[in-house]
């Protein structure tokens, strides 16, 4: 009787860590069920090489810069053809597995597991099942809320602006403020939503659906 070949599983890492990276090349490199695409230092690229590359499973950290693992999670419920994701961590929150479950994720792996654990969880991950340390599903949360929620309605309708792809000058001259002004209140829009940039701003606006008010108040901040 004829056995067929499994394929390739086609994985991309995205990882802060060079360390880590190195190391998931020479782990995935040495195992005849992956291939390993590429990798990425942080959760923006990571979102670049989903836009360019097709491949089954995405290997996630949980803090990166730029752009951290839930907000990758969130970008990726808006496309129809993501990759499955399996977030592997350091962190010792034992809130985050519930966390990556409610965002979609397909797995989660602490960097603690051995080698053989970590592949075995990819594995499962690439075979369209889900692979979880124990959680009471009984008490999981409800919806993780927007990202966007700890925004006042001002800084809403300035990231609005953002995505709109507005200069700093133009903002100001719309809320009648100095671009000083600007400068300052998106630096606050950036660190709430935990993002270092316009562009990651931008990518965990569109992620989240979220409107502009139809009749704004330039006057409350």
């Amino acid at each position: 009787m004829e056995t067929r070949e499994r394929p390739l599983v086609d994985v991309f890492v995205a990882d802060k860590s060079p360390l880590v990276r190195m190391a998931m090349k020479t782990l995935l490199g040495a195992d005849p069920r992956f291939n390993l695409l590429g990798t990425a230092e942080d959760g923006e690229l990571f979102l670049r090489a989903v836009d360019r590359l097709t491949f089954r499973v995405g290997v996630i950290g949980w803090i990166m810069p730029y752009m951290d693992g839930a907000t990758v999670l969130r970008a990726l419920r808006e496309r129809p053809e993501a990759p499955r994701i399996l977030v592997y961590t350091g962190d010792p929150n034992p809130a985050i597995p519930r966390e990556v479950m409610d965002l979609g994720g397909a797995g989660f792996c602490t960097k603690s597991e051995s080698p053989e654990r970590l592949l075995a969880a990819i594995d499962t991950v690439a075979r369209g099942h889900m692979t979880f340390p124990y959680t009471d599903v009984t008490r999981r949360t409800a919806p993780v809320a927007s990202p966007l929620d700890a925004l006042t309605a001002r800084e809403r309708e300035m990231l609005a602006c953002l995505a709109e792809g507005q200069s700093n000058a133009r903002i100001a001259d719309r809320f009648g403020i100095s671009v000083h002004t600007v400068k300052f209140h998106l630096k606050n829009v950036f660190g709430k939503l935990a993002v270092s940039n316009r562009a990651g701003a931008v990518a965990v606006y569109v992620a989240s659906g979220d409107r502009r008010p139809e009749r704004p108040d330039v006057r409350a901040w």
